[in-house]
């Protein structure tokens, strides 16, 4: 007897075809649009912003949102600014119909805000969705059905006709249930779902249909959102689609289009922005870009992008480390380092030649008053989003001497001459390179304080006494050393008789090649940071001293670079 062969499953036969071959796909056809308009638009206004979080996004989870996690999210959403919310599908499953109902009888639906719920285009779910809002003050229904050709074709098996028909019942019953609960204020949304892969001009046919149900021009808030569900072309493309619908939609002037774009492509911001330069007014999307496959829309990076440009986003990010750790908490999802605008990275310069013209750009900033912040490497400021500025400048090995002297200056007020950059640069670089790590600013200050600040035993002044004629400085320096030194010394100011007793003492040459004092900060009581380069017959050595007495500060700082080759000086 002859055993049958296993029928394999569908998943598996795809398998077994698999093969990276391009020639399986086709390019997506471009829509012919001779005349548009929209390339010569530019964005001066934002939109109207709508969070899908807590439908689209939530759906997305692999361990969706809970009651009390939806809470907390949909305050931070009001916190962020947003007006219109989706909070859920009240009709798929009983803890979203559970999560509107404690909006509504809890009030925390603030009076500014519009909560909006999604439906499919079906009797039953739809009544249950109106059941779900029941006292709520206004509210968006969005129903939708797909109106693809894979769809149709595929999945549905039905004509054009059959599913326009589909969208028509919808938009019927919506009207019908709506006129049921007259105390609330009712806006109704349609979406053609999949509308990208749908062709656009049976799209515009269907759209038509329900907005000929619903008559916007008698006052009914109509929102006709037009979604790429999945995204299939360039965004010149989405663009194309959108200006043609816009043209061709009946009462086009009392409806809001909505684009509601995924990211399949990586491409979803940039379809938004030129949709709305094709004519949209409104966008649904989800922060961060959570959503299903590769994700829905940004709305931060969306709302960040309008808000580099000088316009008001409408929504405020100024405390974006709250909203990290609400969305972190509630999705239980990381936001990238890189992410555009808001990552822990986006701001951090680690190469050398970033971190000098970051710091030189700040410095001229703050010198010349400019009125438009225009920065090397920072589009905005971080602070606006209460980013600290200690991870503007970070440094590893690839950093170079313009960084370290940023964070000293940045993290302890020093600053130093720019001669002075290379030599910590160098100490810090070789710490770097050996822990094959970034250093931290504690450690910077650190390595700054062991090579260049402190005092070598033995090379601490405790004192002087200066004789100044019109001809010299006559001086005498007492040093604290294993036996106390008292060294003589003359020339045209004290740190050349100091260079000048040292020398007699050690019978070598000491010269200055680099000298800088000032005050580390504004006042009379400020200390002062001398900072000095010398040579000792030929042996560089570089030192740094701070004192409340400049004097003292200039003449330690001599004392501690030559201390530090103390050890390959004669006897």
């Amino acid at each position: 007897m002859t055993s049958q062969p296993k029928t394999q499953s569908v998943a598996q036969q795809m398998a077994d075809a698999g093969s990276f071959d391009h020639t399986k796909y086709r390019a997506y056809p471009a829509l012919s649009l001779k005349d548009r308009t929209w390339p010569d638009q530019q964005l001066t206004k934002a939109p109207t912003l709508c969070s899908v979080d807590l439908r689209d996004g939530n759906q997305a989870l692999v361990k969706p949102m809970n009651v009390e996690q939806k809470v907390k999210m949909f305050k931070l959403l009001v916190k962020l600014g947003f007006k219109e919310i989706e909070i859920g599908f009240p009709a798929a499953a009983q803890p979203e119909f559970d999560f509107a109902r404690r909006l509504i009888e809890e009030n925390l639906i603030p009076d500014d805000v519009t909560i909006q719920v999604l439906t499919q285009a079906r009797e039953h779910l739809i009544e249950r969705t109106f059941e779900s809002m029941v006292g709520v003050k206004r509210a968006i229904i969005h129903v939708y059905n797909s109106t693809s050709t894979v769809q149709r074709e595929q999945t549905f098996g039905m004509s054009q006709d059959q599913v326009s028909d589909i969208a028509v019942q919808g938009a019927k019953w919506v009207q019908d249930y709506a006129a049921k609960y007259p105390q609330s204020e009712w806006a109704f949304e349609y979406s053609p779902e999949s509308f990208t892969g749908t062709e656009v001009d049976y799209a515009l046919e269907v759209c038509n249909r329900v907005i000929d149900v619903w008559q916007p021009q008698q006052g009914r808030h109509v929102i006709i959102n037009l979604p790429a569900t999945v995204e299939m072309a360039t965004p010149n493309v989405y663009a194309d689609q959108i200006e043609y619908m816009c043209r061709g939609l009946h009462q086009r002037e009392h409806i809001a289009v909505s684009l509601h774009t995924h990211n399949d492509r990586g491409c979803g911001v940039a379809a938004t922005e030129l949709g709305l330069m094709a004519g949209a007014d409104r966008v649904e999307g989800a922060l961060f870009g959570n959503g299903e496959r590769t994700g829905n829309m940004d709305l931060v990076t969306l709302a960040m992008n309008f808000y580099s440009q000088g316009i008001d986003p409408t929504l405020d990010f100024s405390d974006v480390q709250e909203m990290i750790d609400v969305y972190t908490e509630c999705t239980d999802l990381p936001v990238h380092p890189r992410h555009p605008w808001v990552g822990e990275l986006v701001y951090t310069a680690f190469s050398g030649s970033h971190q000098d013209a970051i710091r030189k750009s700040l410095q001229y900033h703050n010198d010349h008053q400019v009125p438009h912040w225009e920065v090397a490497y920072l589009p905005i400021n971080p602070a606006d989003l209460g980013r600290n500025y200690e991870a503007v400048v970070r440094i590893n090995s690839q950093s170079g001497k313009g960084g370290v002297a940023h964070v000293l200056e940045r993290d302890y007020g020093i600053e130093l001459p720019k001669w002075l950059h290379g030599h910590v640069s160098k100490v810090v670089q070789s710490v770097a390179e050996k822990a094959g790590a970034e250093v931290s600013s504690a450690q910077i200050k650190a390595l700054f304080d062991e090579h260049f600040l402190a005092i070598p035993q033995s090379w601490n002044l405790s004192g002087y006494d200066l004789t100044s004629s019109a001809q010299a400085t006559q001086a005498t320096f007492r040093i604290e050393a294993t036996e106390p030194l008292a060294l003589k010394g003359v020339g045209q100011g004290a740190l050349e008789a100091l260079a000048d007793a040292v020398g007699k003492h050690f019978q070598v040459s000491v010269k200055v090649t680099q000298f800088d004092e000032h005050a580390l900060r504004q006042g009379t009581d400020s200390d002062a940071i001398a900072c000095l380069s010398i040579d000792v017959d030929g042996i560089e050595s570089v030192a740094v001293a701070i004192h409340e007495d400049t004097t003292t500060a200039n003449l330690q700082a001599l004392l501690s670079a030559v201390g530090r080759v103390s050890a390959q000086l004669p006897g």
